[in-house]
């Protein structure tokens, strides 16, 4: 499924949409470049799920757990060197447990994630505002 973002707010109620599916134990695995919008989509996905402190980018805390509806376990993995550094954090807790994880550049421990982990790879095409949005393995139907 692709879908197509004009702006930062756009991408936030992507996130919002995408989150009022989600079920306790779902993995979201996040591509995409520097500045795609990774942490975007996980903010509109938060505010899907009643958080309301505001999210940020865990790129230095490698970790964050926002509460609402259901816990949200935002991870980074951009600054790990390997697998075991990842599984290290003590992660399948969160992995196979009662809340959502949202790792961006998770294209660096993909073969750790479960077969149900659903992909969401954001790209930015010539227009720096627009982004693309492409999901796979989505579970929900559509999300339009």
């Amino acid at each position: 499924m692709k879908l197509i973002s004009l702006s930062a707010e756009h991408t936030m109620e992507i996130g919002a949409r995408i989150g009022s599916f989600l079920q306790k134990g779902d993995v979201i695995a996040l591509e995409g470049t520097l500045a795609a919008g990774k942490t975007t989509l996980t903010r509109g996905i938060a505010r899907a799920l009643a958080i309301d402190e505001p999210v940020t980018s865990p790129t230095f805390t490698l970790i964050s757990e926002y509460y609402g509806k259901l816990p949200l376990y935002h991870m980074d993995v951009y600054r790990l060197d390997s697998i075991d550094e990842f599984l290290d954090l003590g992660v399948e807790d969160m992995l196979y447990g009662d809340g959502i994880c949202i790792i961006e550049w998770s294209e660096k421990i993909s073969e750790t994630l479960p077969d149900s982990t659903i992909t969401i790879s954001i790209s930015i095409p010539d227009t720096t505002d627009q982004r693309v949005i492409t999901i796979k393995n989505w579970p929900y139907g559509d999300i339009e």
